[in-house]
């Protein structure tokens, strides 16, 4: 497989390299030189097989001979460990349900998958740092995924004081490898230190440096897998009119559903929600990239207004020849992802704020004789003090979170200051 950069196209690499690697010259992301796509009989052939096997079939499509089919399997097959169902809402919504492995989110399919493909395209002996921002699920995910293997060194930026305690509590209170810096700003500051320390060759060099944020290809191609797994759940009549709505902050997810779409899958149209962080719903409506300082929202996973993979789904839109017009994105206010909370409490499906975002957008985007399917990227538990408040209910922790709700925290604090953030990487 090889991919280039978004940012110098001179800049081919292998799937091993964008591995290990992360980003490109100029922190440009790496995007695939082919894209697969398969025949009709081939997707109805795959849409029977298992989740393990048809994710195999997938990521072997754009691997191609790098890793040995069974070897792939293999490491498929650790990474997925457990169902992404599709739960019925109404006669004509759905919800594709990713919260249902270690950390109660949709990272936890990408953050393994990178877990294991890290540990096979690395040597024995070589050292590794992770440094990854998180607004909140991502850092979880990939403490889990990485906690406890030999060689590999985690450091995990997020805001401090702008993600749910629980989500704080899931990854900050593992130790060894994991470890977690609280920083004084928002999650685009966290982004932007994360950038700078892979501008600085030194650094990279001296510590093995790697992302696996959802710019590491890895990631984003696990992602790909479970839209297959949706539709296969779905009869034929409704993968037939299929519309589906993304919860979007950093855009990862999106991407992944419209390069399952690039591969031949039957999505009829894609809808992007964001909270009040609507550059790319401004974007779409007026032709201008005008990013605002990010703000405060419920769905705090989503506060982000520079969406890192936006310019893949550009890529993919010229490539394809697709019409970014044709992409239906808006933004929801906290207001409104309360009511529709309630709205879908009352219809006997309990969810929290980013899910109850694609919804909305759904709902209300929705044609006569189409079928709806909106993500669930998250565990309603994981935001429990904001969905007991709004839904005025007690929600029960799941075990994932019980085990650790009391444990303590043990987050450094930092300024946003990369002098600082570097002596700290430096010092192990």
């Amino acid at each position: 497989m090889k991919l280039y950069n978004l940012k110098d196209h001179n800049e081919q690499v292998s799937f091993a390299q964008a591995v290990k690697q992360g980003l490109g010259s100029q922190q440009g992301l790496f995007f695939p030189l082919e894209l697969p796509e398969f025949e009709l009989t081939d997707i109805d052939a795959m849409l029977e097989m298992d989740f393990v096997s048809r994710s195999s079939k997938i990521l072997s499509a754009y691997i191609g001979d790098e890793i040995a089919a069974h070897q792939l399997a293999e490491r498929v097959k650790n990474a997925f460990a457990f169902p992404a169902p599709v739960a019925k809402v109404s006669a004509d919504v759905a919800c594709l349900e990713l919260f249902h492995g270690p950390t109660l989110a949709f990272k936890d399919f990408g953050g393994r998958f990178m877990a294991q493909m890290l540990s096979y395209v690395s040597g024995a002996d070589e050292q590794i740092t992770i440094l990854t921002a998180t607004s909140g699920d991502t850092g979880a995910a990939v403490a889990h995924a990485f906690y406890g293997m030999e060689n590999v060194r985690v450091v995990i930026l997020y805001p401090q004081g702008k993600i749910s305690p629980l989500q704080e509590k899931l990854f900050c209170t593992l130790g060894g490898n994991i470890e977690t810096i609280a920083v004084e700003g928002d999650f685009d500051a966290c982004q932007a230190l994360v950038k700078q320390a892979f501008d600085d060759e030194e650094l990279k060099k001296a510590i093995g440096l790697n992302s696996a944020n959802s710019i590491n290809i890895s990631r984003l191609l696990a992602q790909i897998c479970y839209y297959f797994e949706a539709v296969a759940q779905l009869p034929q009549e409704q993968r037939n009119q299929l519309v589906v709505s993304v919860p979007s902050g950093n855009f990862g997810d999106l991407t992944a559903g419209l390069l399952a779409k690039s591969l031949g899958l039957p999505i009829k149209r894609f809808i992007a929600a964001t909270n009040a962080n609507d550059t790319v719903p401004r974007f779409l409506d007026k032709g201008e990239w005008l990013p605002n300082a990010t703000v405060a929202t419920l769905s705090n996973a989503m506060d982000v207004s520079q969406p890192n993979n936006w310019p893949r789904v550009e890529e993919l839109f010229r490539r394809k020849t697709w019409r970014l017009t044709d992409l239906v994105s808006g933004a929801v206010s906290d207001e409104t992802t309360k009511a529709t909370m309630r709205e879908l409490a009352e219809i006997g499906y309990i969810s929290e704020p980013h899910a109850a975002i694609a919804y909305r957008m759904l709902r209300d985007n929705l044609q006569e004789g189409e079928f709806g399917l909106f993500l669930g990227t998250a565990h309603p538990a994981k935001f429990k003090e904001s969905v007991d408040e709004i839904l005025g209910q007690e929600l029960p922790l799941p075990k994932e979170l019980a085990e650790r709700a009391e444990l303590p925290l043990l987050s450094h604090n930092m300024a946003a200051d990369f002098a600082e953030l570097r002596k700290f990487l430096m010092k192990a």
